[in-house]
Formats: structure tokens, C-alpha cells, sequence
């Protein structure tokens, strides 16, 4: 593949007016029945993202065509499933092969429109799961829904990564940057790893080293911050020199949903609504993760009284380090997700653990656009969130496994929380617009 993939990107390299359809089409094709089994897109959306964040597209347009491109790819295999229903297994390609086929298709029957949305993210499923939507009929409406949400969280971790590489490599950053990058990529894929390979193996206390090993992570970032200076000037430095007015109204409405009053009443909500519904022990687990994290937060971010970067027109009075904004959406998605991965394989749950990643993430990576976090202020709050999930995990299982909550419950519990995710977002938009101005 080696060879292939060099002479595709170097085609590229000399002829970038076609970077975009290339994003686009290898997008689509990823997320293709049958194709997308076949090509290795995932490498080859890397190297894309690479080229497009040197320079020859903006971080809106890359992640634009990456969802269109997807969603493209989902409507394709759709309208197959949907014309050929059953008679698409004598296809070429899955007549040699009714394995690619019947592992989607167990899939969906057993977790139905979540399968869409957690199966965006395991390769050998993504292409195939809009095929066998439309093989059992799914309504067209209910599927587009399910898929744009899918896709657009899908555009961001997949092609983000290599654009940021990309424009990284084209500009002048500190000096000492990549060794710092290098050190703390290198920690965060120790720590992935460590995470990924206890839950697999069904570890006794994988939730218990989970916690010891992000309170580790934690520490390090508390004694070595100062040690961090060229990797946080250089992404702060980074993202400032491609913020666009679009762009900034996005993540000042991302980031308001991060804010602590907006936290708070979140997860007030949240947990109120578990005791509501009757589920006692979701509820504590709930309630004494977000509690233990926004008072974790709110002590050692006194205790370090690490000043905001100067990019703000109106500065920031509190500290910045750990960031509240991570530690409480982080929190407040993991909880979710842990709570939806109840009862479900290994696989299932970390694949639960990624979705509330992601929304996470993308209020953590708002305070770093707007400037005011440090990269590492996020990474610290990010820590901080998952060591007290993990911990409050384990202490709520000690005696008895965490059962998976009820359909019913969910079908009350998820309308709230994206209501008020909504709600909190739109708030005061002016304000927060002129507040995060630079």
C-alpha cells in the first residue's frame, strides 16, 4: 500500500486544485458498502488532511467535504439496501463473502439507530450499516437524522487530526515543539492503549486502573506544565492564525454549553431526571462524578493559579488550569456514555466512550480556539474528568454490576439533555460573542 499511497499524494502535491474533490470522494468511498471494506480510506484520509492543513484548505472546508462525502457514501449504500433488499447478498463481493453482510446485520437488529451511530466509528461496520438500513426499511427521515449526527461527529475525528498535522508542518513553531507534541501524544496513546487493552481482556479492575492511570497522567501534567511552554504557545499560535468570523460564532455557541452555570444546571438536571425515573444507583453515579469533578476543578485550579493566555480583547479573570470547561463536559459526557454502555460487550462500551469523547472534546478544543485555555489546561481538565469517572465507577460496582438502563429512560433522558444542550448554547449569543472577541 506503501507505494500506492505515495504516488496518490504526490499527484496531489503537485496539482492541489483537486485536494477538495479528493476529500470529498474518499470520504464517500469510505463509508461505501463493499468499497468501503476494500480501500484502506482511513490512511489515505490522513494523508489528505495532511496536505489540505498545509495550506490549501481551510479547517471548515476539509471538514465539510469530509461530512458531505459521508453522507453521500451513507445515501448510496441506503438506496441499495432499500432497492434490493434481501437479493443484495448475490452482489459481487458479498456472495464470496456473507460474513461482511451478517455481522451488520446482527448489528443492527440488536441496537437498532444507536447501531448507526456507534457503528460510524468501527471500521468493518461503517460501511455496511447504511445498507442494511435500508434492507429493513428504515424510514428515509429517521435515517438521514441519524447519519448527518454520525457524520459530522465522524468528519471531526478522522480528518481533524491530520489537518492539524498539516498546518503544523507548514508553520514556524517554537522551537522544542514537536519533542513536547511528541511527549504528550505519546502519553495520551499509552494511556488509550492501557484503557483499550484492560476492557478487551475483561480486566477485573480495568475501570480501577483507568483511574489510576489518568490521576497519573494528571499529576504529570500538573509538575511538568512549565516544562510545556512551546507545545501551548505553539497550538495556541496555530489555531489563531486560522480563526474565521464563521468558524468563531460556531465555537462560541459550543462553548457556552461548557460554561459552570450551564454545567451545573446540566447536570442538576441530569441527575434529578435519574431519581425521577427510579434509577437509584445512575443517579448516585451521576451525581457524585459531576460533584467530585467540578470541586476537584474549582481546588486545584486555585491552588495552581496558572494565568490565561493574552489573546482575549477582554481577559479572563479566574486561572485556567485544569480547565472547567474539559473537566465538565468531559464529566458530564462520559457519564452518559458509561451509562449507555451498560451491559453491552467491551467493544460496544468503548465505542459508547468515544461518541461522549467527542462532544467533549469539542468543548474542550473550543477554549483553545477562543484563547483562553491553554492546550494543556484542556488535557489537565480532561484527565481529571475521566480519573473521577473511572474512580466513581468503580466504587458504585464494587458489590454489584451497574445494570443497563432501561429504553424507556433513555427515550426521556436523551431529548433533555440535547434540549438543554441546545438551550445552553443559544443563551446570550451577543454577549458571549463580544466576550470571547479578540
Amino acid at each position: 500500500m506503501g507505494p500506492w499511497l505515495d504516488s496518490v499524494t504526490a499527484w496531489l502535491t503537485t496539482h492541489p486544485q483537486w485536494l477538495a474533490a479528493a476529500v470529498f470522494i474518499v470520504a464517500c468511498v469510505e463509508c461505501l458498502a463493499i468499497a468501503g471494506l476494500i480501500v484502506p480510506g482511513t490512511v489515505l484520509l490522513f494523508a489528505i488532511a495532511v496536505l489540505a492543513g498545509n495550506g490549501a484548505l481551510s479547517l471548515g472546508e476539509t471538514l465539510l467535504l469530509g461530512l458531505f462525502g459521508g453522507l453521500f457514501g451513507d445515501l448510496v449504500s441506503y438506496l441499495l439496501g432499500r432497492h434490493f433488499h434481501q437479493s443484495i447478498r448475490r452482489l459481487p463481493g458479498l456472495r464470496q463473502h456473507p460474513e461482511w453482510i451478517s455481522g451488520a446485520e446482527n448489528y443492527f437488529q440488536r441496537y437498532g439507530i444507536a447501531s448507526l451511530l456507534v457503528g460510524r466509528f468501527i471500521g468493518p461496520l461503517r460501511p455496511m450499516l447504511p445498507m442494511v438500513a435500508g434492507m429493513f426499511d428504515m424510514p428515509f427521515p429517521r435515517f438521514m437524522a441519524v447519519s448527518l449526527l454520525a457524520a459530522a461527529g465522524w468528519s471531526v475525528a478522522y480528518l481533524l487530526p491530520g489537518w492539524a498535522t498539516g498546518a503544523a508542518i507548514r508553520l514556524p513553531l517554537p522551537e522544542g515543539f514537536w519533542p513536547q507534541a511528541g511527549v504528550v501524544a505519546g502519553g495520551l496513546a499509552l494511556l488509550i492503549g492501557l484503557s483499550i487493552t484492560s476492557s478487551l481482556r475483561r480486566h477485573r479492575r480495568a475501570t480501577l486502573l483507568m483511574s489510576g492511570a489518568s490521576l497519573l497522567a494528571l499529576a504529570g501534567l500538573f509538575i511538568g506544565y512549565p516544562y510545556l511552554s512551546a507545545f501551548d504557545q505553539g497550538l495556541i499560535a496555530l489555531v489563531q492564525e486560522h480563526r474565521d468570523p464563521t468558524l468563531d460564532k460556531i465555537m462560541v455557541m459550543i462553548t457556552q454549553v461548557g460554561e459552570f452555570r450551564a454545567m451545573f444546571i446540566t447536570s442538576a438536571v441530569l441527575t434529578l431526571l435519574l431519581l425521577a425515573l427510579r434509577q437509584w444507583r445512575h443517579a448516585v453515579f451521576a451525581g457524585v462524578t459531576l460533584m467530585c469533578t467540578a470541586l476537584a476543578n474549582t481546588g486545584s485550579k486555585w491552588f495552581f493559579a496558572r494565568l490565561r493566555p493574552e489573546v482575549l480583547s477582554d481577559p479572563l479573570t479566574s486561572y485556567s488550569m485544569p480547565s472547567g470547561h474539559a473537566s465538565g463536559s468531559f464529566a458530564l459526557f462520559l457519564t452518559l456514555a458509561v451509562l449507555a454502555g451498560r451491559g453491552q460487550p467491551p467493544r460496544m462500551r468503548l465505542t459508547w466512550l468515544l461518541l461522549g469523547c467527542l462532544p467533549a472534546a469539542s468543548i474542550a478544543l473550543s477554549r483553545v480556539y477562543l484563547g483562553a485555555h491553554w492546550p494543556s489546561d484542556i488535557l489537565a481538565g480532561a484527565m481529571l474528568a475521566t480519573c473521577v469517572c473511572a474512580a466513581s465507577l468503580t466504587l458504585i460496582q464494587w458489590q454489584a454490576p451497574l445494570k443497563p438502563m432501561p429504553a424507556r429512560a433513555w427515550w426521556i433522558v436523551l431529548p433533555v439533555m440535547l434540549l438543554m444542550c441546545g438551550f445552553m448554547a443559544t443563551r446570550h449569543l451577543p454577549h458571549a460573542l463580544l466576550r470571547y472577541a479578540y
